[in-house]
């Protein structure tokens, strides 16, 4: 399962954001997209998992590929409980131990807006975590994490990685290393 990106390139208005970028990442391991806010970063990430299309190029994925994004925004259900929020991607009978995973196992009953955004992240990156892909793509899971948080959660990322490709974006290189991550500095293809 691959992603190829054939002389890419797409710009919002007068601002080019990608150029004639071509790459193809790999089937699996971890790929870290690294550089200053508004690089392209997350419209690249947008890009591979076809939620946008580029104004010139092409980008070939292999057929049946199956993406799990964690993204800048929290995109918890408002309506649905931390539980059956968690239910859309793993079985409920691992939810109690999943919560214990990012260490919020008394919130299963809640609604995203009575957690601190600092809760809402770590749910939201387990939600993706436990869903079912060939590929993982997290775009600054940890911002608004304290460090020992940012840690514990960088350790449940490697551990919950399997045979899929991470493709992670962060400002802080120090995470793209403890994940392994081959970084690609931005910009690319300029």
């Amino acid at each position: 399962m691959s992603v190829t990106l054939e002389n890419v390139s797409k710009r919002f208005e007068e601002r080019q954001v990608i150029s004639h970028l071509s790459l193809t990442l790999p089937d699996s391991g971890a790929v870290c997209f690294f550089g200053p806010s508004g690089c392209g970063k997350t419209t690249l990430l947008r890009l591979i998992c076809g939620l946008d299309t580029p104004d010139i190029g092409a980008i070939q994925r292999s057929p049946g590929l199956r993406f799990a994004c964690h993204f800048q925004e929290d995109r918890l259900l408002p309506w649905y409980t931390v539980e059956e929020n968690l239910a859309l991607t793993m079985p409920e009978k691992d939810i109690p131990q999943g919560l214990r995973d990012i260490g919020l196992h008394d919130i299963a009953g809640l609604y995203p807006d009575e957690l601190s955004g600092g809760m809402r992240r770590r749910v939201s990156l387990l939600r993706a975590l436990k869903h079912p892909s060939d590929v993982l793509v997290l775009d600054e899971p940890l911002r608004e994490l304290d460090e020992d948080t940012a840690n514990k959660m960088l350790e449940l990322i490697r551990k919950n990685i399997g045979d899929r490709l991470l493709i992670l974006v962060t400002h802080d290189v120090t995470q793209a290393e403890k994940l392994g991550c081959e970084v690609l500095r931005f910009p690319l293809g300029q």
